[in-house]
């Protein structure tokens, strides 16, 4: 369902799609469909989106929206994301209400996992 005004739809930039597709469906098991050489679309991971071809990557540090996950298990998301080719860019570290921490995709793109859960 389509709802009006809202978030409905994000795009990353990508510079290796095939390897954001492994490392994608490695790490979350996540599906894409290809649309041409430089697009390819994921559903129903919480949001629907997309990688675009594209030799920049999002950071925080550059500027960009920070994508944040959510798991149960830290330990566990860290785990497989490692295991994926990510890379941990903040180890795991307490906020208010959790805790977290943040990872970069194999093309640099930053992202967050929180967790209410305390281990």
């Amino acid at each position: 369902m389509q709802h009006h005004e809202k978030i409905n739809y994000i795009e990353f930039p990508s510079k290796d799609l095939d390897v954001t597709k492994l490392f994608f469906a490695a790490a979350f098991g996540w599906q894409f469909v290809d649309y041409g050489p430089d697009y390819i679309a994921f559903n129903n991971e919480g949001i629907n989106g997309g990688f675009y071809k594209k030799d920049q990557a999002a950071t925080v540090e550059g500027g960009s929206a920070l994508i944040v996950f959510y798991s149960r298990d830290l330990e566990q998301t860290q785990e497989k994301i490692e295991q994926a080719s990510g890379s941990i860019k903040r180890a795991i570290f307490p906020f208010p209400g959790g805790r977290r921490f943040h990872f970069c995709d194999p093309n640099g793109n930053e992202y967050a996992v929180w967790s209410d859960k305390y281990l």
